[in-house]
């Protein structure tokens, strides 16, 4: 086809509006998306706050009982990540299942949790470097310069090949298990007071006032997996690896996460283990490690500590980058975040918009921040506390609505009977998921460590459904003014190759109908009557045309 032919589909939207094929198998995907979770901070920071705050001993029931939850919820994920291969991922299978309107909403969601998710781990980032500077090297720096230096080089990681990131991420990921590992097993080898004790999978152990707010915090550690299908598009065999790096995450966090929580509380002692946390708060492992260990390797665990709180900064930037180039490449945002580097065939301007996020929403903390410097205030209790907890409630409300549209598609494609199973399995996820969103709404001021008749306790969580909202209302907008953009709303790049097929049908109908026109000329010259010199039958022997 002759390039400025009219039915051509440029190559903007083939090549360089898909991501890189065949750049990350099932040990790269699985490594990248557990790295999000950040096991050293989840253990340090989740589990220590959850019996800081909650005072629930049975934290490690709480685990395997919201792995069950994630384990069904990835039932239904995992079916659909066979059928729809979209670095849009969520808002891609909602758009899907429930509508092109609904899916521009969930766009906005996802863009905005992600994003809050990513930027609130730089405040916990940089009040911890700059503890380690001081620690090591007796330097003294303010929380926001390793903040901002972590944000440029995440976004300079994030603008290269996938696969690289991929390694770094598996690196640190690695060491991040292995130090845990080695103080389970230190714990387990010199337990507390109470010896090995199993009373935390007590169910009695769950009750409390606190348990909703510990249902959240306890989600926010399985953060991760559900990435999995962002990076359809790059991996070798998206219908198989993806929904195998969910099911391996899944089972890897609700096991790891159980039995770490567990181990904390048999160094304390259950019947000390809220009191404990309470005294040394995120230092608590530290403070149990050091004596069982030595104070170099509870050094070591510093250092790790904060590269895994980066190898999270820098899986959250990814999924970021991705969001925002699947919804450029279908219209919901400015087309030139819909195309892909050269160079890399990653999305380097989505991860140049998060770049720039990151910097000012770190700016704007740092101008704000009248506490002295070491005051974690405006960094961790501030910036990442608010940060997180946004995302999670978006995260947790994005996977509800995911359960109602993976029924949705398979029911409308006549599969609801061959389905069932599956079916019946996002159902129970997505109430389950219900619950726990109710919970994170109704406690959301404790979650953020607001004070009674704070406005943060409505204000943060309004920012998820003002993005809703605006998505929703842009759907709509674009369904009465742009129906073709709206018809393809999660479709991704099989929008254009459709597009592309479409186009070729129309040029070969558009030749056939030459190629006729040009026989029945060629009939009427080769008749009694034709003009002398004509050649008979050439319409029919002789193309109409190179193409």
């Amino acid at each position: 086809m002759p390039t400025g032919s009219t039915h051509e589909i440029s190559t903007f939207k083939g090549q360089d509006r898909a991501l890189s094929a065949d750049r990350i198998g099932t040990p790269g995907l699985l490594l990248s998306v557990l790295a999000a979770s950040a096991p050293l901070m989840a253990v340090a920071g989740v589990m220590v706050t959850t019996y800081q705050v909650m005072g629930i001993v049975g934290q490690p029931l709480l685990f395997v009982i919201l792995g069950v939850v994630m384990a069904l919820f990835s039932v239904g994920y995992a079916e659909m990540s066979r059928h729809v291969h979209n670095a849009g991922a969520f808002y891609a299978y909602i758009a899907r299942g429930l509508g092109g309107t609904a899916g521009a909403g969930a766009s906005f969601v996802a863009l905005a949790a992600y994003c809050a998710l990513q930027v609130g781990i730089y405040g916990i980032f940089g009040f911890e470097f700059a503890a380690l500077l001081g620690t090591f090297f007796g330097i003294t720096v303010v929380w926001w310069v390793p903040a901002v230096l972590a944000v440029l080089l995440t976004g300079a990681l994030g603008a290269l090949k996938i696969d690289l990131n991929a390694k770094v991420l598996g690196v640190l990921l690695l060491i991040e298990v292995a130090l845990i590992v080695v103080f389970d097993l230190a714990f387990a080898a010199q337990p507390g007071p109470q010896g090995l004790s199993l009373h935390a999978f007590d169910p009695a152990t769950l009750g409390g006032a606190g348990l909703g707010t510990a249902l959240c915090f306890a989600v926010a550690g399985f953060l991760g997996f559900e990435q999995a299908p962002v990076y359809a598009e790059e991996t070798s065999r998206p219908g198989t690896v993806v929904a195998r790096v969910m099911f391996l995450a899944v089972g890897f966090s609700a096991v790891f996460f159980a039995l770490s929580s567990w181990l904390i509380g048999v160094a304390t002692g259950p019947d000390h283990v809220v009191a404990a946390a309470g005294k040394e708060g995120p230092g608590l492992i530290f403070a149990l490690a050091e004596p069982r260990l030595g104070g170099l390797f509870t050094d070591v665990l510093h250092v790790f500590f904060v590269t895994g709180i980066f190898a999270s900064m820098l899986s959250f930037h990814n999924v970021v980058a991705r969001y925002a180039f699947a919804m450029g490449r279908e219209g919901l945002l400015p087309a030139a975040l819909g195309r892909t580097s050269k160079a890399s065939g990653a999305p380097a301007l989505g991860s140049f918009l998060q770049t720039v996020v990151s910097l000012l929403v770190v700016v704007a903390f740092a101008v704000t921040d009248r506490a002295p410097t070491g005051d974690p205030t405006a960094p961790v209790l501030r910036l990442f506390t608010w940060g997180g907890n946004l995302g999670a409630l978006g995260v947790i409300a994005l996977m509800a609505t995911a359960c109602a549209a993976v029924i949705a598609f398979f029911v409308r494609r006549g599969a609801g009977r061959a389905q069932a199973g599956r079916l019946i399995a996002a159902a129970v996820a997505g109430l389950a998921l219900l619950v726990v969103l109710v919970y994170a709404v109704k406690d959301f001021g404790v979650l953020v460590g607001a004070g009674t008749g704070s406005a943060l306790s409505w204000l943060l969580p309004a920012l998820i459904g003002l993005a809703a909202v605006v998505g929703l209302v842009y759907g709509r907008v674009l369904r009465a003014t742009r129906p073709e953009v709206h018809a393809r709303i999660g479709l991704g790049n099989e929008a254009f190759q459709l597009a592309k097929a479409a186009a070729d049908g129309a040029q070969g109908a558009a030749d056939g109908a030459q190629a006729a026109s040009d026989g029945a000329q060629a009939t009427a010259d080769g008749a009694p009557g034709a003009e002398p010199g004509t050649e008979p039958g050439r319409g029919l022997l002789s193309p109409p045309g190179t193409r």
